[in-house]
């Protein structure tokens, strides 16, 4: 036995990593944005927006260019960013924004001790 098996090389700390973040919990909102409005707001988390309906046009203050979302794609929204949405034409666009649960007071201590107990993918015996 000079050599390791893959599967004892393999590092687990991805794989964790990304059961994680999907046990953590989430937010979405769904809104919609009507052709003439033009909707602004500072992002209090970072976030995934997702359009379907019309396409979108997006600006962000800390970018010099404007994003045209089409229905389907996604975008990715950084924690204080300012943002701008307006819709394209004269149909609806249909918006959800997606981000983690923020973890204020008990459920931050429980949080924190749920992820201290290392709970990742079982292990073999």
């Amino acid at each position: 036995m000079d050599q390791a098996s893959p599967q004892c090389m393999e590092d687990d700390a991805h794989r964790y990593a990304y059961y994680q973040d999907e046990r953590l919990p989430k937010v979405v909102v769904h809104f919609p944005v009507v052709p003439g409005a033009t909707l602004t707001w500072r992002v209090e988390a970072d976030s995934t927006l997702t359009v379907k309906g019309a396409r979108l046009w997006l600006t962000r203050i800390s970018s010099p260019y404007d994003h045209w979302i089409a229905p389907g794609q996604t975008f990715s929204l950084q924690r204080g960013e300012r943002i701008w949405l307006s819709a394209d034409g004269e149909r609806t666009a249909h918006v959800s924004l997606s981000s983690a649960l923020p973890a204020k007071g008990i459920l931050a201590r429980w949080l924190g001790r749920l992820a201290g107990l290392s709970l990742g993918p079982p292990s073999p015996r």
